[in-house]
């Protein structure tokens, strides 16, 4: 599917099924209030309205079902009826399963998405995950482009046409989502921090920024112990990189911090041969962050937004970090290495260093695919949310729904688990002592003790180790939920409707209050 074209039209028009197959996607309830002449000039005339509602009364979603109208040249797929309150209205996992097991092949495609105007956001982005662009099949250089076509026709209440502004906030979101699936789904023979850093000069390009790059011995002269212990045995450099936007009138600071570990063997902690294939996806992170910054610059953001890329190879070699090694943190704090393989901790850790001093930020949002025990602890399906707010965890759990990249929360209790890293020689160490004490919430809270718990900013940590990919393909996760998430902040329309903070929202009054009323330990 590397080859195929995503393309968001108000109208898709009329074609004979057999010249472009089809696909209607939607809730069987839905489906069933999409009027014959809406249809028909997509369906006539090898399908009539009769065999169209002969179709509707055989699905029996449970949870989907599909139905073939018209030999392998159009197909109608019914998404569950109802879904749980911890899964997305727009059941956005389900699309994309549909969408890869019943679209028909065909050079020019069309997907008619029935849905609420409200779950147009988490269905174009779900649509997005069924096709993925890298690939390296010989096959794929012979095949011809192709193109995807996708038309929303809207019920309920709200059910009007789509925008043109909307269309063009699907195509930015789209292409983030694609961006970050991509890079994840590389390997690092090519996606290397090299690589990366030609990803972010590439976006930083298009959006008219000139990112900040600190590298190799100037990350050790400068203080960053972390990033440059991690990656200083690989070939490739290891790297800060940083992409700012600030607008005129913003009224707030914003840092995303993305763990960019291109490929992790575990270091001398060395992962088994089991468990270290798919470790080229320990970049998710950050190529999530790049896919959302590009997509939140582009539809006018309006506070102070930095992303921050902390680039590393976890490799092994004469240079590599030992165990029992201690690192000096661009925080200032000493860290004794007891696991190489907790690395990404330790990069993200001068990460949100450099965002507080450096950067002046107000919140500081970190994402990665950070611990194995995040799927044990929330899912799959599930990110793992960690943070000092209240609020701004109820915000999280509520974009995830509304965007379709799922969150749900995990234990903030610092004064029960941060004594997990206690150190005799040094300030912490950063890997916990007993394993079985929320691993998860732990290493979360190491890379917050980096800017200190009476910090009184906010502080977000997602770790998104598990929904960053679907068995073995990256799934773009992430970029949805900070668009979501920060939607408040944007000048357009759609993002305004998906973000949990609304458009006349006060993050920054939000972030005040929490802090004035909760107890910093």
């Amino acid at each position: 599917m590397a080859n195929v074209g995503l393309q968001f039209v108000a109208s898709a028009g009329d074609a004979d099924p057999q010249s472009r197959p089809v696909l209607l996607l939607g809730q069987l309830q839905n489906l069933h209030r999409v009027p014959w002449s809406h249809l028909r000039g997509k369906l006539q005339p090898r399908v009539t309205e009769e065999i169209w509602q002969t179709a509707l009364g055989t699905l029996n979603p449970n949870p989907t079902d599909s139905c073939p109208l018209y030999l392998n040249y159009a197909t109608v797929a019914a998404l569950p009826s109802r879904v749980s309150r911890h899964n997305s209205p727009s059941a956005a996992q389900f699309i994309t399963r549909l969408v890869r097991n019943c679209l028909p092949g065909g050079t020019n495609r069309c997907i008619l998405m029935i849905c609420e105007r409200s779950e147009v956001f988490a269905s174009a982005c779900a649509l997005a995950r069924a096709f993925p662009l890298f690939t390296h099949r010989s096959s794929a250089s012979r095949r011809t482009e192709k193109t995807v076509t996708v038309e929303f026709f809207l019920v309920g209440q709200n059910n009007g046409p789509v925008e043109v502004t909307t269309l063009k906030c699907l195509t930015s979101a789209t292409e983030g989502v694609r961006l970050a699936a991509r890079i994840v789904d590389t390997p690092c023979n090519e996606m290397n921090t090299d690589s990366f850093l030609e990803e972010i000069r590439k976006v930083g390009q298009d959006l008219g920024i000139v990112p900040t790059i600190i590298r190799n011995e100037e990350l050790k002269q400068r203080g960053f112990g972390g990033i440059y212990g991690v990656g200083k045995a690989a070939v490739h450099p290891p790297a800060l990189a940083v992409l700012s936007h600030m607008p005129e009138g913003a009224t707030q600071t914003i840092a995303w911090v993305g763990k960019g570990i291109v490929y992790d063997t575990g270091g001398l902690s060395i992962k088994g041969k089991t468990t270290m294939p798919g470790m080229k996806r320990d970049c998710g992170g950050a190529a999530a962050v790049l896919g959302a910054f590009r997509a939140a610059v582009r539809q006018g953001f309006k506070d102070n937004l930095h992303a921050v890329f902390c680039l590393a190879e976890n490799s092994v070699g004469p240079n590599a970090t030992r165990p029992d090694d201690i690192h000096l943190l661009y925080s200032g704090k000493t860290v004794e290495i007891n696991n190489t393989d907790a690395e990404g901790r330790l990069v993200l850790a001068d990460g949100v260093s450099y965002a507080c001093k450096d950067l002046g930020a107000d919140i500081i949002l970190d994402m990665a695919t950070l611990t194995g025990a995040q799927g044990i602890a929330t899912g799959k399906y599930h990110a793992a949310v960690l943070t000092n707010s209240e609020e701004w965890e109820a915000a999280c759990v509520k974009a995830g729904r509304n965007c379709g990249d799922l969150v749900h929360p995990l234990v903030y209790c610092p004064e029960l688990h941060f004594s997990e890293f206690t150190s005799a020689v040094a300030d912490m160490k950063n890997s916990v002592a007993d394993r079985d004490n929320s691993p998860s919430s732990c290493a979360g809270l190491f890379i917050a003790s980096h800017i200190g718990f009476d910090w009184p900013g906010v502080w977000v940590h997602l770790d998104i180790a598990s929904p960053v990919h679907a068995g073995e393909r990256a799934t773009g996760y992430g970029v949805a939920l900070l668009l979501s998430l920060f939607g408040g902040a944007s000048e357009d329309p759609l993002l305004n409707m998906v973000s949990p903070l609304g458009e006349d929202a006060d993050p920054q009054g939000d972030m005040e209050r929490d802090c004035k009323r909760r107890r910093l330990v």
